[in-house]
Parts: C-alpha cells; sequence; structure tokens
C-alpha cells in the first residue's frame, strides 16, 4: 500500500471495508479516508478502546463488525470482548457494532476445508481477519476489489522486497518474515499462503479482483 497513491481511487468506491484498527490518518494519499465497514477481530478490541474517541467519534459512521472465539463472545456477562463491545455501544449510540455467531464462524470453517481438505481446528490454524473480510465482502457485494495483497509465491522470490506486514508499523517484522513465522507455526498460527492459494481461486470466479497481484485465472 505504502507508496502506492490510491488514496483518492480507493474513496470513489460504494463501499470501504478495512480491517481491525488499521489507521487511514497519514497514510490517505494511499489508503484513502473513507471507512464503511470495519471488520475486527476479537485480539484488535483493544486497541479500539485505547482510540475511541477516533473509532467511535471520528468514525461514528462506520459500521462494525466483531469476530471471536465463543469464549470471548459469550452474551452471559462472562464474554470479555462481548462485554467491552456492549460498554462501546452504550457511550456512543450511533455506533452499530455487530458480532459474528458462532454458526457463522463454523460456517467459515467449513469453508476452509471445503477449500483445503484439511480440518481448521485439527490443522492448528486460525483463521485470519482477511478470511472473515473476504467472505463478508463475497456475501454482501455484487463485485469486490482487494488493494494491497501480495501472493503466495512472493516472498520464495530471491529478489522480493522487504515491507512492513502492517503499512502502518514500520518497526514490527516484514510481511514475509510474518507469513514464515505462521506458516511454521504448530498452533494458533494463521496459513497466510494457505488462504491465498484459496483466494486465486476464487477470483478465477469473476466478482473478486486484486490491483496486485492481478489474478484471473
Amino acid at each position: 500500500m505504502l507508496g502506492g497513491g490510491k488514496g483518492q481511487e480507493i474513496d470513489r468506491h460504494d463501499c470501504v471495508i478495512r480491517m481491525n484498527a488499521a489507521p487511514t490518518i497519514r497514510f490517505e494519499a494511499d489508503v484513502g479516508n473513507k471507512t464503511t465497514l470495519r471488520v475486527v477481530s476479537h485480539t484488535s478490541v483493544p486497541h479500539l478502546v485505547r482510540q475511541q474517541r477516533f473509532f467511535f467519534g471520528q468514525e461514528a459512521d462506520t459500521r462494525y463488525v466483531v469476530w471471536g472465539p465463543e469464549i470471548n463472545m459469550k452474551q452471559d456477562g462472562k464474554g470479555k470482548i462481548f462485554n467491552a463491545l456492549v460498554k462501546l455501544a452504550r457511550k456512543y449510540p450511533r455506533t452499530q457494532i455487530y458480532t459474528v455467531t458462532r454458526e457463522k464462524i463454523e460456517y467459515c470453517d467449513s469453508v476452509f476445508q471445503n477449500e483445503t481438505g484439511k480440518n481448521r481446528m485439527r490443522s492448528g490454524a486460525y483463521l485470519s481477519t482477511g478470511f472473515f473480510t473476504m467472505i463478508l465482502a463475497l456475501e454482501t457485494c455484487d463485485s469486490t476489489l482487494v488493494y494491497g495483497m501480495i501472493d503466495g509465491s512472493y516472498c520464495s522470490k530471491a529478489n522480493h522486497s522487504s515491507v512492513p506486514y502492517h503499512y502502518y508499523e514500520s518497526s514490527r517484522l516484514d510481511e514475509c518474515g510474518m507469513y514464515r513465522v505462521h506458516e511454521h507455526a504448530r498452533r494458533g498460527g494463521h496459513r497466510f499462503v494457505t488462504e491465498k492459494v484459496i483466494y486465486k481461486r476464487w477470483a478465477a470466479q469473476g466478482n473478486l479482483r486484486f490491483v496486485y497481484p492481478s489474478w484471473s485465472t
């Protein structure tokens, strides 16, 4: 995303979906500043809480869809993340926060298994926020255009460049380094490369396009 200058192009779309706590301030030229919907992992909710004046004040018209394991999302008073979301909704009455149901998470698990032949839980993998976002976009939008994603083979190329995993965290582990860590994690890792293979397959079906890579087959 950095240096791509796609900000105005992104903002011209009817619906702009961002993930987790990815900021727009200071990065408008490359990522734009319009946010229609944010898909948020349970692990990123504390980031929203710490910056709540921005996310629920300045971006008050944004809708939030939050996913997480049932233990964190219980609605019986014992779900730590769900409780935090309830407090935010009460404090900011204009806020629209939705949570992903257990049934929908199980559906996403089944999609992963159908595409890979592997049981997600038995393989020790966690689906990424990107995977949930991709499924949501494909089910909601007439067409989906994805910015800022590399293909699964990029990091194996001898001359690949080193870029931050998050465009807004230049001092953290670079993208390819993050992929290696997760691919080799025995439990709890995201299978980013595997997910990208799935996206390439979906792109061939017509209503999903990527600015980069230009997957079409």
